[in-house]
């Protein structure tokens, strides 16, 4: 009865053991305190949002009221997406500095400031200060949002909370279209002033809520706070397994002994695992290794395509697009591009409730190949109606569906997906920097495109131009599927295996490899070897009793 009741402790222990390690197991509901901390911290892409809406409206008004140039109004538009470069480059120092809580106050406030000065700008270079100050601020708040929330985000949805910016960054543009529409009919010289003004008013909010949120437990773990560090842990797991083993992996990522459960300890900050930036850069382009080399790829090439694509184009110039259709009067220009802004927002809140449960790849493949149908269709009914002397109500109705059918395709997979994608993939220690390149990137790319896409539609005409972005759009799938493995169900400090074992080969089989493994391959071979002993432990222990 002893050696029976010795082989039942031993099977117990040997199912505990497995369904420990067992990774179709999922957590019955989302962690509320992660979720509110995702949404104070996405709130900072509100103010990217909202300066891409308003500006597709406002121009009109400020071009009608000071009488500018396309070119003009073209770098009027695209300027702010190259001062974020300054913004996005500072942010990776300073929430490295100062923490990644009080960087999102700081960006808050910086926008604050050029909404202010944009909205009495008494001419076209006091205008251009404002955009400065306020592109800072985007630039900053672009870079700390995805990676605060990547931050404190359970692996079990952080695809869900870190697809949050984009979703505020597309409420921001449909706050953006509104408030264009709520003052089209001020006076011209008042319109687009308080369309720009307004833009303070989120600004205040986010530095108000910012105060609620805890500081993010990597950043604390780099402070060597440790006991601060587990308590959010605590409060953004799933359970106090999860949490302790989240702590465990930071500590080993910055340099921290296992055994050590101090409250505070003192961090080497020359030690390679905190720097706190000082030489990340040389790692991340001189010194890299092959998986951070395929890191930095992947992190740039999906920021760069996802502009290359000719979003901002659409969404900044979307009531030109609609001139161009043979839509002629201003107030149903500006209804179409609110039209335009719910579909938008609609997918992309469809797209968050997909991320986890579909995974990165399918959802990012399949909103490509959707905005390459789209693009193709919108270029060809353009060139239909330029080419046309008589108005073609069908290619009116159908480059307007088109253009919707596009941001669609857009929000569905590569919007989201590109910030959960880039804020996920770096090791820590090169993650505020890492991230921070990609934002860069994002925005060059974007500005580039917005401040020459008038001149470029004039060149080659306007569906040259979105035959080139669908070709763009075909580049940007052969890339995402043969270069990015499944993120899915990884913790952030399993990437770097990912990345050094993923070949392209493998996406011809589904990524099998990548989407199934949710531990690393050491865990799964300690895990084995373990159920092994035990399984052996039970078969002798089990034939002993026979035997007697």
């Amino acid at each position: 009865m002893e050696e029976n009741s010795k082989s039942d402790i031993m099977t117990e222990e040997r199912s505990k053991v497995i369904a420990e390690f067992d990774p179709m197991k999922k957590p019955a509901k989302r962690n509320k305190f992660a979720f509110a901390c995702a949404t104070l911290a996405s709130m900072t892409s509100v103010l990217l949002g909202y300066d891409i809406g308003v500006m597709s409206g406002a121009a009109l008004y400020i071009q009608k009221d000071w009488k500018l140039s396309d070119i003009q109004i073209g770098i009027l538009i695209g300027s702010l997406n190259i001062y974020c470069l300054f913004g996005s480059f500072a942010a990776g120092r300073t929430s490295d500095w100062i923490g990644r809580r009080y960087t999102i106050v700081f960006a808050g406030t910086i926008f604050f400031a050029g909404a202010i000065l944009m909205g009495f700008a008494t001419n076209y270079a006091f205008l251009m200060v404002g955009r400065f100050v306020a592109g800072i601020g985007v630039g900053y708040a672009l870079m700390i949002a995805p990676v605060y929330t990547a931050e404190v985000s359970p692996a079990s949805c952080r695809g869900f909370l870190t697809s949050f910016p984009e979703v505020f960054i597309n409420g921001g543009i449909l706050l953006g279209y509104v408030s264009n529409l709520a003052f089209a009919n001020l006076p011209t010289h008042l319109s687009w002033r308080f369309m720009l003004g307004i833009g303070a008013v989120p600004s205040v909010f986010l530095a108000v809520g910012v105060l609620a949120m805890p500081e993010s437990p990597r950043w604390l773990v780099m402070q060597g706070r440790l006991k601060e560090a587990k308590k959010v842990l605590d409060r953004t797991s799933d359970s106090p397994e999860e949490a302790q083993l989240r702590l465990s992996e930071i500590k080993e990522a910055a340099g921290i002994p296992a055994e050590c459960n101090e409250d505070i300890v003192t961090i080497d900050k020359s030690s390679k695992n905190n720097k706190s930036g000082k030489g990340v850069w040389k790692e991340l382009f001189i010194h890299a290794t092959p998986a951070v080399r395929r890191v930095v790829i992947a992190g740039i090439g999906i920021h760069f395509f996802q502009q290359a694509s000719g979003i901002d184009a659409v969404v900044l110039y979307s009531p030109r697009i609609f001139e161009k259709a043979g839509i002629s009067r201003d107030i149903d220009k500006l209804r179409c591009t609110v039209a335009v802004g719910v579909v938008k927002t609609l997918f992309i809140l469809v797209a968050t409730f997909m991320l986890d449960k579909y995974g990165r790849r399918p959802l990012l493949l399949t909103s490509v190949g959707g905005m390459v149908i789209a693009l193709v269709t919108l270029a060809a009914s353009l060139t239909v109606i330029d080419r046309s002397h008589e108005k073609v109500t069908w290619a009116i109705a159908l480059c307007i569906t088109m253009v919707c059918a596009f941001v669609a395709s857009f929000s569905i997979g590569l919007g989201p997906i590109t910030w959960v994608y880039s804020s996920e993939i770096f090791p820590l220690r090169l993650r505020a920097q890492g991230t921070s390149i990609g934002v860069a990137v994002n925005r060059v790319v974007s500005g580039v495109i917005s401040t020459f896409f008038l001149s470029l539609s004039k060149g080659i005409t306007i569906g040259g131009a979105f035959f080139l972005f669908a070709g763009m759009a075909t580049i940007a799938w052969i890339f995402f599927f043969t270069f990015l493995p499944e993120t899915q169900g990884r913790t952030l400090e399993d990437m770097h295996v990912l990345f050094e074992d993923f070949r392209w080969r493998d996406s011809l089989h589904g990524n099998k490899k990548s989407s199934d493994e949710v531990t690393t391959k050491e865990e799964v071979k300690d895990v084995n070897d373990k159920n092994q002993i035990q399984m052996g432990a039970t078969t002798t222990t089990t034939n002993t009793a026979n035997d007697q």
